[in-house]
This record gives C-alpha cells, structure tokens and sequence, in this order.
C-alpha cells in the first residue's frame, strides 16, 4: 500500500536542525543531527547537520530552517486500537446520539483532531459505527479535518448478542453470514477486518471468558480476509479462545487477558501480533469520570493482574507486540495521555525502551502493510514527528514533554513557536 503525506503541505522544504533523532528502528537517539523534509512532506535525508544543509542548499527548492533548540525528535506515535466514537456503557453511551449521523461525525473529528495534537499520527480504527469512519478518512485525507493517518476496519463483527452488539458490531451467524460481513466492510473500503470471538469488559450480558464464533464463522472470516489481501484482528481474552483462533489463521490478537506462557510461545512461533492495551484494565479514574456502571468497572479492573501477567508473557515470549490504547488516544490519565501511559505501561513490564518506540512506530507501521512509509525519520518516508525535551530512547517517560507535532511536514502542534520563528535558508 503507498501512502500519501496527508492534506495540505509546508510551503517550502525545511532543514531541522539543532536536534537529536531517534528514526523509529534502532535502540538510541542520535545526537548534532539535521533532519530535510521535501515540500511534498516526505523525508529527503537524516544525518550531521552540515551534510543535510549541504545536501538541501543543493536543491533548488526554496528550504526554511527551523531551530528545535536542543530538542529530540522522533517519529510520530502510530496508536493500533482506537475508536474514535467510543462510548463505553453509561454516561458517555447516553451522552452520543448514534442515530444522528451528523452527531456522530462531529464528535469523532472532533477526537481525531485531538488524537493527532496528542502526538498520534497515525491511528488503526478496530470497531466504528454506520461507516462513518470512511467518510472521515476522506476528509482527513483531503485535509479538510484534522486527524491522523486512518486505517481502519469498519464495523467489528460479532455473533447475534456478541461483543460490541450495541455499539461498533455488525451481528452475523453462521459461516455464510460471516463471510457477507466481512464483504460488506471490504465493500466500504476496510484495511482489515476486526472480530470480536470472545466476550469483554464492556458487554453485560457476557463474560470475558464467553466464546463467541464457531469455527466455521471465524474461518469464513479469515479465509474472505485474506483472499481479499487483509489482515484479521481477533478481539479476544482467554487462553483457550485464542489459542483455536491462531490454528484459524488470525493474524492479530486484541486485549489477550489471559495468556498464558503456552499460548504466548504459540503466538511468537507463528508470528501474531499482539495489541495488549493494559490501560483498560488499570484505569478507575477515567471509569469514574464517564460515570460507567459498576459492573462493568468491576470486570475491567478485576481483570487487571491477570491482563498484566499476560503482557509479561508475551515479552517473555518475544511475541511482536504493538501499541494500542483502546482509551481515547487523547484521554487525560496520570498525568500524560492514554497513549503515553500505556506506553510507560509496557515499559513497566519489562519491554525496553527502544522495544516500546518501536512498538509505537516501526513495527506498528510493519503490521499495518507500510514500512518505510510511515513509523521512521528515513529517506522517503512521509515527515511524521514529534519533539520532546528529554530522550525518549532513555525513558519513554520523555514523551510527556512533547511540545511540538509534526504530520507530512507541517506543522500541526508547535508551542515554542519553533516553526514561526523559521527563517529562508
């Protein structure tokens, strides 16, 4: 798949200089470095400042260059499990309106322009309502809304009753029914499809431990899928779903409550990837804010020690694992946003610095079909980037001063002002 570098472009190239980079694919920053970014918004070279304002003085395109003061920079955040209409149970559900369409699409632009100042450049949908996501996608594409880079799966599809039922699923049964599902949302234009084959945290009337999809359903889906060139996301919680899921072929997991060391192996011989999203199951104080029901914040964070013990599994492993925050991209939480959290969360587990970048840009670029494109500061690649004050290599906690968010090559977030203060080179 190529991508374009989003909506509309700098004016002119632009030298970055005074900066230290970490591109997205090694273990540590690079110090004295220049970053040139093309006008048409992609990556031209990363190197000594001296070489790069060499190499762009060379080119007949006017250049600006803008001083990042001592900053490191990095590659835009790439968040794998986002849900721009969320609306857990409760106060948020009774808050949307998702029989208004115009309601609906207002609130997950809205989100999405939050989503992108929060840092993530690029965001993979796993579960939307009446395909508002497609519409969206357009119009971020056409640089009409801000957001960031969507690939998304349209409606995730569940069993009559099945996770999601009530909110972003498409409810099906029976191989055949699966298999019109799955060719709807590629009909719409999905990148993947997602399907939920267990119960959650959100679904009252279910258990996370609740199988949801015969095997015939799930090899209906998988086999349309990747007929179609897609890959197939599996929402799923419990060992023994999900290790019947991995001889059907799925190529992700979603959440894995309950992994076990056996099945994490499993995983990592056959190559799936994992999104743990551990926020979900650690965060009562966006639970209590939304007002969601008791029931729901007793499952979610009951689920919590057994969830962290399957993230540590799966690194122990040395499964391929991802970024995703199911929370809102953006959401307030300890102090940072969802997406840093649970970032400083994987780390917390034990995967090291340079396995969360990564995680959170090159290999999240991997999964989505991409690399190169998106999730590096490399030649040809699309000028996604943040800047922080602290290294980010050293601490993924350096996320929590960014203070500047870059997509395709302008400038979308700069509260230094480093870009107004650029001058013609």
């Amino acid at each position: 798949m190529v991508i374009d570098s989003m909506g509309p472009h700098a004016a002119t190239g632009q030298v970055l200089v005074n900066c230290s980079v970490f591109d997205g694919t090694g273990d540590s920053s690079l110090s004295d470095q220049a970053i040139w970014i093309r006008s048409d918004g992609t990556v031209a070279l990363v190197g000594d400042r001296q070489d790069v304002m060499d190499a762009a003085g060379a080119n007949p395109e006017p250049t600006t260059v803008v001083d990042l003061a001592g900053g490191y920079v990095m590659p835009g955040l790439i968040n794998m499990h986002v849900h721009l209409g969320l609306a857990l149970p409760g106060a948020m559900s009774a808050s949307l309106d998702r029989d208004n369409p115009a309601a609906l699409a207002l609130q997950m632009a809205g989100n999405a322009r939050r989503t992108l100042l929060a840092g993530v450049t690029t965001a993979r949908l796993v579960g939307e309502t009446d395909y508002t996501d497609f519409t969206l996608r357009r119009a971020i594409r056409a640089g009409t809304v801000p957001g960031p880079r969507l690939f998304t799966a349209g409606h995730a599809l569940c069993c009559t009753g099945g996770h999601g039922h009530d909110s972003d699923g498409l409810e099906a049964d029976g191989a055949d029914g699966f298999r019109r599902a799955t060719r709807e949302q590629l009909r719409a234009g999905a990148d993947l499809i997602k399907v939920c084959v267990s119960g959650g945290l959100a679904g009252e009337h279910e258990a996370i431990e609740t199988p949801q999809l015969t095997d015939d359903e799930l090899s209906a889906v998988v086999t349309t899928a990747h007929d179609w060139r897609r890959t197939v996301t599996a929402h799923a919680g419990p060992a023994d779903v999900i290790e019947r899921v991995l001889a059907l072929g799925v190529d992700g997991i979603e959440h894995g409550y309950q992994l076990t060391p056996e099945v994490a192996a499993e995983m990592a011989r056959r190559g799936t990837w994992y999104v743990p999203t551990i926020t979900v199951s650690r965060c009562r104080e966006f639970f209590e804010e939304h007002q969601v029901p008791a029931w729901m914040m007793e499952r979610a964070l009951g689920a919590g020690p057994r969830h962290w013990e399957s993230l540590q599994h799966a690194i122990t492993a040395g499964v391929r694992i991802v970024l995703g925050s199911d929370m809102p991209p953006d959401a307030p939480f300890d102090g940072t946003t969802a997406t840093v959290r649970e970032m400083e969360f994987m780390a917390e587990a034990g995967m090291t610095p340079g396995d969360v970048l990564r995680a959170a840009t090159s290999r999240a670029a991997e999964w989505l079909g991409v690399s190169g494109q998106i999730g590096t500061l490399t030649p040809g690649a699309v000028g996604d980037l943040l800047v922080l004050d602290a290294d980010p290599a050293a601490d993924v906690s350096a996320l929590r001063t960014m203070h500047a968010v870059v997509q395709g090559g302008r400038a979308v977030r700069d509260d230094r002002g480093h870009w107004a203060k650029g001058r013609t080179a």
